[in-house]
């Protein structure tokens, strides 16, 4: 529904009844439901888009559920613990992940005030979570990349120094055994390592094509990493060396 009001800029419950194929009752009560979330603002027989995190380019929309993305961000958001302290950089996995653990925390029984702790680099990912109610929402400052949303250089280090982190939700562009975690831009890699300094468990997430890939700038050794989560296209020989490394390897 999100994904059609960043195209159209305004729905009406007809018009989203008929191009989601349920009931115009179903479409009243979801324009409800993000209303109060403050996602959308509520008119007379519709909604209207409103400058919040579908708003932003496409690469950050949701996709489908049968999307790799979106299965290994449900798996990662399902090994947070309420209560937690969690880390997030910035990327379209992380996003999705962020974006389904707030969902979970949200409606589940564990639901109150700062039910979660989010530290993140990343603009996308702080605009969405800060709408939470359940959620506090920490931004690191910084110089932003318009490529990943990500803030970087020295005022990003010096907040995040003063934190810990219980667990990091890491994306990445490439993963060895060998060469460890890296990252195509070496200001991501260096607040990305901190992160990772800071953080008592981290958990790597990415699509297959980026394990046994290394990419320009490291981030962290495999040893650091102590889980991952991937799809079943990832090659199975770097599969069992980083097992080997001590990696938790998660297929979904």
């Amino acid at each position: 529904m999100l994904d059609l009001l960043a195209e159209r800029g305004r729905l009406s419950v007809t018009e989203t009844a008929s191009a989601l194929s349920v009931s115009e009752a179903t479409v009243r009560r979801d324009f409800t439901e993000l209303a109060r979330q403050q996602l959308v603002t509520r008119t007379h027989g519709g909604v209207l888009a409103t400058a919040v995190a579908y708003d932003l380019p496409a690469r950050y929309r949701a996709t489908s559920g049968s999307d790799p993305k979106e299965r290994i961000a449900a798996a990662a958001a399902d090994l947070v613990e309420p209560g937690l302290v969690v880390g997030f950089n910035g990327g379209t996995t992380t996003s999705a992940t962020a974006r389904r653990l707030a969902a979970r925390i949200e409606h589940g029984p564990h639901s109150g005030e700062h039910a979660l702790t989010v530290v993140t680099n990343a603009l996308n990912i702080a605009t969405e979570m800060v709408l939470r109610p359940h959620i506090r929402t920490v931004s690191l400052g910084g110089v932003a990349r318009p490529q990943s949303y990500e803030m970087t250089g020295p005022l990003a280090t010096l907040v995040l120094n003063e934190l810990w982190l219980d667990m990091l939700i890491l994306g990445i562009d490439g993963l060895t055994a060998a060469g460890g975690a890296s990252c195509r831009h070496v200001g991501e890699a260096g607040i990305n390592a901190d992160m990772v300094q800071r953080a008592s468990r981290v958990v790597v997430v990415g699509t297959g094509d980026k394990i046994g890939r290394r990419a320009f700038a490291r981030i962290c050794d495999a040893e650091q990493v102590g889980v991952l989560v991937t799809d079943p296209t990832a090659p199975e020989d770097e599969l069992a060396a980083l097992r080997a490394a001590g990696v938790d390897v998660h297929l979904v």
